[in-house]
């Protein structure tokens, strides 16, 4: 059964009678300090684990995320449409990220057509829902590093979207998120090298400082990890911080990179522990279940 076809039957269900509610009404009050929670990650496609990982996702948390194609708006049924429909059922924030690219490379080409239909979707999602956060670009800085002429356009396409979704729902949060490690001029697997490039940061309107960070591919061991790997940020930036994916593999893979789940473990406390004097309001695991048995982007 087509995925969104299921996704539909579970909405009828769960929010059939109160269809006349909007989300607004329904605002989700957010918890006092860092607000933590997982990606949209279920175990399978099936309605059975799509609805027991949103009853698990609130145990884990105050947050569910989903993060894709910026075409995925355009989906009456799509996943960010039912992320957001069910936050009420449920009582979690949801988050929304959009990307226009996949490691480095654009997915549809930034021509005039495309521009504005992303233009006009991101409105028009923000105009319906009013979300508390949008996000409108997904580690952008492998973009610049991979193409930097896509990177420029959507630098100022960004900038002007931003402006227009704001005065849409000026309440929300609209943010562009970076990858931390390549950011800083990490080595990844020692073997692809990098600059830093902090000075985009400054190139995009933004109200949170969002990033991903997945030490596991720089480092070999949670104990490797630098005692300030973080702390840089708040000499970058002063706004609050967003970690919309924290990650570390539990694989026995790649070779010479071995992983347990002993060291992902290891490896939430590690990230507590050197955060905490950081002004962060958002802590996101990337993957409830791994990655590999996921059923949504």
């Amino acid at each position: 059964m087509n995925k969104y076809l299921i996704i539909f039957l579970i909405i009828l269900l769960l929010v059939s009678g109160c269809a006349k509610e909007t989300i607004r009404e329904r605002a989700i009050e957010e918890p006092p300090g860092i607000l933590k929670g997982v990606s949209l990650s279920p175990r399978s496609s099936s309605a059975e684990d799509f609805t027991g990982f949103f009853e698990e996702a609130t145990q884990a948390g105050d947050i569910v995320m989903w993060a894709g194609d910026w075409n995925e708006l355009r989906i009456d049924q799509g996943a960010p449409k039912v992320v957001t429909w069910l936050a009420p059922s449920y009582g979690y924030t949801p988050i929304i990220e959009v990307t226009i690219h996949s490691f480095g490379q654009v997915i549809r080409p930034l021509n005039t057509e495309n521009l504005q239909m992303y233009r006009s979707k991101a409105l028009a999602f923000a105009k319906e829902y009013q979300p508390k956060y949008l996000g409108l670009g997904i580690e952008i800085n492998g973009l610049y590093v991979k193409s930097p002429t896509d990177f420029g356009k959507f630098v100022l396409f960004y900038n002007e979207v931003y402006g227009a979704v704001k005065e849409a729902s000026p309440d929300t949060k609209v943010f562009i998120v970076f990858q931390l490690e390549l950011m800083k001029g990490l080595t990844m697997w020692e073997i692809e090298e990098n600059e830093a490039h902090w000075g985009l940061i400054n190139r995009f309107k933004s109200d949170i400082a969002a990033f991903t960070t997945y030490p596991g591919l720089f480092y070999r061991d949670p104990s490797a990890i630098p005692e300030d790997p973080y702390t840089e940020i708040q000499y970058r930036t002063t706004k609050p911080i967003a970690f919309t994916e924290i990650g570390w593999h539990s694989e026995a893979s790649p070779q010479g990179w071995e992983s347990s789940e002993q060291k992902q473990a290891e490896f939430v406390d590690t990230f507590f522990r050197l955060t905490k004097d950081l002004n962060i309001k958002i802590a996101i695991w990337s993957f409830m279940y791994d990655p590999n048995n996921r059923a949504f982007p």
